[in-house]
């Protein structure tokens, strides 16, 4: 029983330390990672290497899993080259198991030591990050000494022989036993490993062993498939394509085994190399010949797994996946584009009133009570997901994103509520008292509406850039509304002294409007003050003195 028990503590430390590995590698390279997953993936063979050089950085194929499935949801990356990024991290990982297999022993205390130094004197620097994925390696490679010192005494053991005695080489059973070490143990490394350990003390043969190998890989699968349950269609689709090529691997591999058993049993090596070598052989054979059919495999999951529609009820968050929560820039860039989508929403609601105040529409609040409660539920989701991020783990410049989105999300839910009211007004003016602006008037509200679209799309700009240069101009529009606002109401006072009719009848609404649009300006515009406060806290004063020295 404390056999058992050493051998599941040390197939448990092994899973901890590729966890501490991964979340270490992507809070300190997150965004490069993305950058080298998510840009110029066009080509098939781009897309191989990158899963391969991803996957061996994070030391884990499911981490790599997790990312790409993460873009495909969020439309930031086609399927096509993403089942390519899933063949190369399957030759990553096998290539990982390669190398955590040599005589590191005198490494792994090197390792933890050095971490721990790094990571407790400097914990929200790089460098103390990197001190956490020294750690974590050692502990990887610590654990793999104490799954081959723990499994050693089972292997003795008569019950293990006697399970292990009716596998006699039926690869669907094999394979189908793998699988179920993979998914128990939760990562084809560990299982690998311990298949290895098996064939090395002679409780299973090589056929057995490659059997054990191949559903290890397929288990795999099953848990990245399992993992993508929460997530979009397009998210899922990524791992169903892994999955099925892990299955098609299995029966291309049938036909051959035989012959190619003979051939590795008759190579001068002992059999835990054998075992290692041919995941190596398999993984990289299967992935390079089942390559060029990515596209028809991306098709054929698309067909098996289409988007549904949504169907009554509010919009539902795109890009707010929970399994990227551990890496803080991944779900940082994940809640910016989904406040981005409360950017379109509330676009969209000014084009509906725009319409509305030149009169091309007369009913449209079921309309505009949809979005404002799609904005409504967004700004919900985004809050509850960012509140789950441990802001104590966030470093400095994450800390401050936070803030900003959060900002900006709270700003578009006032401003939708604020518009919603604005239309009701509006509507209230024509249907019940049959009141309608003056010509002048329509065409003042009309072109301030217009200027206040194009100031949210510029602050939705900024906020995704944070380009000082379009900070500064959003400030410079923002005087320039101010100035037009101001404008506008002495015109609008201009035409009372004349008694015009329309202009006397609408004149509290014309000005109430003009209110309500300076106050959505400013909301649109907050996001320039936090660009130009973070970069530099003498640009804000300066630039505020040239917009006001330009206003017109």
């Amino acid at each position: 029983m404390l056999t058992l028990l050493n051998l599941l503590s040390a197939v448990a430390l092994l899973i901890w330390g590729t966890h501490i590995v991964r979340t270490g590698i992507l809070r300190v390279y997150g965004t490069n990672l993305r950058h080298v997953i998510g840009q110029n993936m066009s080509k098939k063979w781009l897309a191989f290497i990158a899963g391969i050089l991803v996957t061996a950085m994070v030391q884990s194929s499911n981490a790599t899993a997790m990312l790409v499935t993460s873009f495909v949801g969020q439309g930031l990356m086609a399927l096509t080259p993403a089942l390519a990024t899933m063949l190369g991290a399957d030759v990553g990982t096998a290539l990982m198991a390669r190398v955590l297999t040599l005589d590191l022993s005198w490494l792994s205390p090197l390792l933890i030591f050095l971490g721990v130094i790094f990571f407790l004197s400097r914990k929200q620097t790089r460098l103390g990050q990197m001190g956490r994925v020294s750690i974590g390696l050692g502990l990887i490679i610590l654990a793999l000494q104490l799954i081959v010192e723990a499994a050693a005494p089972i292997t003795h053991a008569q019950g293990v022989k006697v399970i292990f005695a009716s596998l006699t080489g039926d690869i669907l059973l094999d394979a189908l036993v793998g699988a179920l070490f993979a998914m128990i143990s939760y990562s084809s490394l560990a299982a690998v490993l311990l298949t290895a350990t098996l064939a090395g003390a002679a409780v299973i043969s090589l056929p057995v062993a490659i059997g054990l190998v191949i559903g290890a890989n397929i288990g795999s699968g099953i848990l990245a498939f399992m993992s993508t349950s929460m997530q979009n269609a397009a998210g899922r689709q990524v791992a169903l394509g892994s999955l099925l090529y892990k299955l098609i691997g299995l029966l291309l591999i049938i036909p051959v085994l035989d012959p190619l058993v003979h051939w590795i049993d008759s190579l001068d090596f002992s059999p835990q190399e054998m075992v290692i070598g041919f995941h190596l052989l398999y993984n990289t054979a299967r992935c390079l010949i089942l390559l060029p059919s990515v596209g028809p495999m991306a098709r054929l999951c698309a067909w098996l797994l289409p988007e549904r529609p949504e169907v009554n009820g509010t919009a539902k968050p795109r890009h707010l996946d929970p399994t990227a929560l551990v890496t803080p820039s991944l779900a940082l860039a994940n809640a910016a584009r989904e406040t981005l989508r409360m950017g379109d929403l509330l676009d969209n609601m000014l084009d509906a009133s725009l319409d509305v105040l030149r009169g091309k529409q007369t009913a449209v609040t079921q309309e505009m009570r949809r979005l404002t409660d799609d904005v409504e539920a967004l700004y919900s989701a985004i809050k509850l997901y960012l509140a789950q991020m441990p802001r104590e783990d966030l470093g400095e410049q994450d800390s401050r994103r936070w803030a900003e989105i959060i900002e900006l999300a709270i700003n578009l839910k006032l401003a939708a509520d604020l518009i919603e009211r604005m239309l009701r007004k509006i509507q209230q003016q024509k249907t019940s008292q049959r009141r309608s602006f003056s010509e002048e008037g329509l065409e003042d509200l009309a072109g301030l509406q217009q200027q206040l679209i194009a100031n949210l799309r510029l602050g939705l700009s900024v906020f995704l850039s944070g380009d000082r240069e379009s900070a500064r101009q959003l400030l410079r529009e923002k005087r320039r509304f101010r100035a037009q606002e101001r404008r506008l109401a002495h015109a609008h006072v201009s035409r009372l002294q004349r008694k015009i009719v329309q202009s006397l009848e609408t004149s509290s609404l014309h000005l109430e409007l003009i209110a309500d649009m300076k106050r959505l300006n400013s909301l649109f515009c907050s996001s320039a003050y936090v660009v130009l406060e973070t970069a530099d806290t003498g640009a804000l004063a300066v630039d505020d003195m040239a917009d006001i020295t330009h206003s017109p």
